[in-house]
């Protein structure tokens, strides 16, 4: 990743740190775009654009700009910015279902048609999106936030085959992630069994990565020891 520039979506969240900091120790240079306000001062070799609401395609266009205005260019992409919701579809509330789509559908839509011309230009682009093993078959409660990833899988799909030759786009299908918030929320669950941050930021910088480029359209589990 040396010399190379991503830009990371959803970059001050659990995952979205980690992705930043390993990036940054590989030698990238690193602009991070987030719905949280910045929180750090910019340098030659990192920028934190804040208070950016990605599922609004003007706003996701000034920020990718912004990026490369910064660091002179575009060379991946990694969109994280998501979020989850449970709720049932007998009894749910069909906002939801709206929410999500925003949030995990359009937020990576709206980075990834921004960042499409600096990718080009790069001549060696990368698009990297977060699906989900659990959008492969949605459980009880699972279904405004499985078919909202099961669409960022679509997406990856078809911008892979409309990208090709030119830009590789992919996604990482992560089981559950070692955060904060999931242990907090399912604390009798076996941790030791979900995937942590820095594992899944190891595959993610790969497929960023000069060695994964004749791998575009893949939808890559990455399941932790489940």
């Amino acid at each position: 990743m040396d010399g190379k520039v991503v830009v990371v979506t959803g970059a001050l969240g659990a995952l979205g740190k980690v992705v930043v900091e390993q990036a940054l120790a590989r030698g990238a240079r690193v602009a991070g775009v987030d719905h949280a306000p910045s929180q750090a001062r910019a340098t030659p070799n990192r920028i934190e654009i804040g208070s950016v609401d990605l599922s609004d395609a003007g706003q996701a266009k000034k920020a990718i700009d912004a990026a490369a205005a910064h660091l002179g260019r575009c060379d991946a992409l990694i969109n994280i910015a998501g979020g989850f919701g449970f709720e049932a579809v007998t009894d749910g509330d069909a906002q939801i279902w709206q929410r999500m789509f925003a949030l995990n559908v359009l937020t990576a839509l709206n980075a990834s048609r921004s960042a499409i011309p600096h990718l080009v230009a790069s001549g060696a682009g990368r698009i990297i999106n977060i699906g989900a093993m659990g959008a492969l078959q949605a459980g009880s409660g699972m279904g405004p936030y499985a078919a909202s990833k099961a669409g960022v899988h679509r997406l990856t799909e078809a911008l892979a085959a409309e990208l090709k030759g030119k830009v590789t786009v992919n996604a990482v299908l992560p089981s559950t992630i070692d955060t904060a918030a999931n242990r907090a929320g399912m604390p009798k669950a076996d941790f030791s069994k979900w995937v942590t941050p820095k594992e899944l930021a190891n595959v993610i910088l790969f497929l960023a990565s000069d060695a994964a480029s004749a791998v575009t359209g893949a939808l890559l589990p990455v399941s932790g020891r489940v």
